[in-house]
């Protein structure tokens, strides 16, 4: 991994020596323990320090070199200040897999359990009774994208923040549902464990997103709704667009506004515009319309099956059910 800086070592008959080599392996960071290993001693850290050419990232945790620290930098100086069998974990290993987009502090480090750590300002220590089962053989050490997104599901402020992780983590292709599934079975204790077993279910039957979910839980299914498909895939004149649900047989497609994945304004009038050559009608569901309003939204769909010739009727939900009629 590249520094981006100039690394400082000293230099002897058979060229740079070990101290070097260490510092590039960890972005620039060096601890004082592994300094004082290679030989350099106690002035001379303190030397290097107040001339500028290494700078205190933590107690005993230095950056080998002058200027602003990297990113991977800041990441190792946390690690090793966090000592032995530390992992980068929750919000930072999902930075590092690419399931967050940019970093977002504070920096996140997990730990064995029976290791007590002084708190490392800017950074949060996990404290856990089981080594992630698939750590990163990159550097810095992190935890697997199953552990992370157990991770982050536990640390969720509700279920659909906890649901959301499970979708973007399918959705970006970085893991499976299956391999979701055996992360959280292998959790003896987890929070919301029905839930996110059933939201692992639904994402391997196509939903990508919290919204496409609540639409399948609390308008589809309790409505007695035919099934539809979910993300098909079409082509026309060079457009490639996908349907969040489809009812194919009756030329129905409901788009579900919200989803973080459109980027491009324009992605959901151009899916519109192909339903409408094709001759499909689209409904258009928001967060409010599927979360506060699911009775209605399905009396709207199903107004349009009927007419299209679904031979069935829709189902009430409960009691309270809002469905007309």
């Amino acid at each position: 991994m590249s520094t981006g800086t100039n690394s400082c070592w000293r230099t002897g008959r058979d060229g740079p020596t070990l101290d070097k080599v260490r510092a590039e392996e960890q972005a620039g960071v060096i601890t004082r323990g592994q300094a004082v290993a290679e030989g350099i001693s106690a002035d001379q850290i303190r030397r290097r320090l107040r001339t500028g050419r290494w700078q205190r990232a933590f107690a005993g945790v230095y950056y080998t070199f002058s200027g602003k620290p990297t990113r991977p930098a800041v990441l190792w100086a946390a690690l090793l200040t966090a000592g032995p069998d530390a992992v980068l974990s929750h919000q930072t290993a999902a930075e590092l897999i690419g399931l967050i987009d940019r970093p977002e502090p504070p920096i996140h480090v997990s730990v064995p359990w029976q290791r007590h750590v002084r708190p490392i300002e800017g950074v949060w220590t996990h404290r856990r009774h089981r080594t992630p089962t698939e750590a990163s053989a990159r550097d810095p050490a992190r935890t697997g994208v199953e552990d992370t997104v157990v991770d982050l599901t536990q640390a969720a402020k509700d279920v659909d923040a906890a649901v959301a992780w499970i979708a973007r983590a399918c959705n970006r292709r970085l893991t499976t549902p299956d391999r979701l599934r055996m992360a959280f079975s292998a959790r003896e204790r987890l929070r919301w464990r029905e839930a996110l077993t059933a939201a692992v279910a639904d994402v391997a039957a196509g939903c990508h997103s919290v919204l496409e979910l609540r639409y399948l839980r609390d308008v589809e299914r309790p409505h007695g709704l035919p099934p539809g498909t979910r993300q098909r895939r079409r082509q026309d004149r060079g457009a490639t667009t996908y349907s969040d649900v489809e009812y194919e047989p009756f030329g129905l497609v409901v788009e579900l506004d919200g989803r973080a994945v459109h980027e491009d304004p324009g992605h959901d009038r151009l899916r519109d515009h192909v339903s409408a050559v094709r001759g499909r009608i689209t409904l258009r569901f928001g967060w409010a319309d599927v979360h506060r309003r699911p009775c209605v939204s399905a009396a709207a769909v199903a107004v349009l099956l009927r007419r299209a010739g679904w031979p069935s009727s829709p189902t009430r939900c409960g009691p309270k059910c809002r469905l007309p009629g």
